[in-house]
């Protein structure tokens, strides 16, 4: 069967019953060593970021596996990196249903899950039992009942319980569905929280005797001014990378389109101009300062291949996953390889 056909089937059901049916045929099909004729070829492409060894520069954004439960399965579809959760310390059921929207003429989506997961002791257990062997990294965030002055302790409590378990850890300020979180990008709310991230990063990397790198994810949302203060942030303390960005709260490719109006965040082709954008402002500022890991748009691998070229050093896939399949890694791999000849 081909994935064309499987995606128009899945896309007969509601958006998160899909989601989680193909997750769940994905690692069947895993088990039972079926997932082959879905899985391209990928020629290696090697790549050091971060001081981490990467396969290839092709990875999966976080918000598909939140819970960490599918690692193997999708390790094995050729993926250069894995990004699971975000993850909070308590479980929490996210926000009311329906929360998942396709704009299929669009190639987009819109979600405001709101954090959904089963709490970080359960995705540590998953990863514990992955065999998946390339580099996982996992996506930190706060509980949405916990107030923002007090958001801190929640990426703490994250940061200390997935330390030993993660390649590189992702620090998500940029969700915009949990209330209150983006302010968590700007001015003295940024500082203090990357300056307690740094010093608790010091600590856990003398206890384990491993220094885990930590990245901070950003929105699309900023304007140029508000980007390179956060990336001067960023640079004066010492971050390990930089993820731009997350999902938009801007509707004007959409306007008028179904489902164009519902509240979440917007991913998928009408993104792809406004994270180029982003990565191209951080990448003036900070030069070789820290590596950018550019996600948002990313439907074809000319499109991957823009991402690098402005700026970033790895990519990472989610909605053009859905729409196009694991066909699109490959194509992001071979496109990016064929640039940088």
């Amino acid at each position: 069967m081909s994935y064309a056909l499987l995606r128009n089937l899945l896309f007969q059901l509601p958006p998160e019953t899909a989601h989680e049916m193909s997750l769940e045929w994905m690692s069947a099909a895993h088990r039972l060593r079926l997932l082959s004729p879905f899985v391209p070829s990928i020629s290696a492409s090697p790549v050091e970021v971060m001081g981490i060894h990467f396969p290839n520069q092709v990875g999966l954004a976080a918000g598909l596996d939140k819970n960490g439960d599918h690692i193997d399965a999708l390790g094995a579809l050729g993926f250069g990196f894995i990004e699971i959760g975000t993850v909070t310390p308590r479980p929490q059921p996210g926000n009311p249903k329906p929360r998942l929207f396709r704009l299929k003429e669009n190639q987009a989506i819109i979600n405001r899950m709101g954090f959904n997961n089963e709490g970080v002791m359960h995705l540590v257990e998953r990863v514990q039992k992955a065999r998946y062997s390339g580099p996982i990294g996992i996506n930190i965030g706060k509980n949405f009942d916990t107030p923002v002055e007090s958001a801190t302790d929640d990426y703490l409590k994250g940061l200390r319980a997935v330390y030993q378990y993660a390649t590189y850890i992702t620090v998500n300020v940029s969700s915009p569905n949990t209330p209150g979180l983006r302010s968590l990008q700007f001015g003295d709310s940024l500082n203090e929280l990357l300056d307690a991230i740094k010093e608790e990063q010091g600590k856990l990397a003398s206890q384990f005797g491993r220094y885990v790198p930590i990245a901070i994810k950003i929105a699309p949302d900023m304007t140029d001014e508000e980007i390179v203060l956060v990336a001067q942030s960023l640079k004066s303390r010492a971050l390990d990378g930089v993820i731009a960005g997350n999902t938009t709260l801007a509707r004007d490719k959409v306007q008028g389109y179904p489902y164009g109006n519902e509240t979440g965040g917007l991913s998928g082709a009408p993104l792809t101009d406004k994270s180029t954008h982003v990565i191209k402002v951080l990448k003036s500022e900070l030069a070789d300062s820290l590596p950018i890991i550019g996600v948002g748009g990313i439907m074809s691998g000319d499109m991957a291949a823009d991402k690098i070229r402005a700026g970033a050093s790895l990519v990472q896939i989610y909605t053009g996953f859905i729409y196009q399949g694991p066909k699109l890694i490959r194509d992001c791999v071979e496109a990016i390889r064929f640039m940088q000849r």
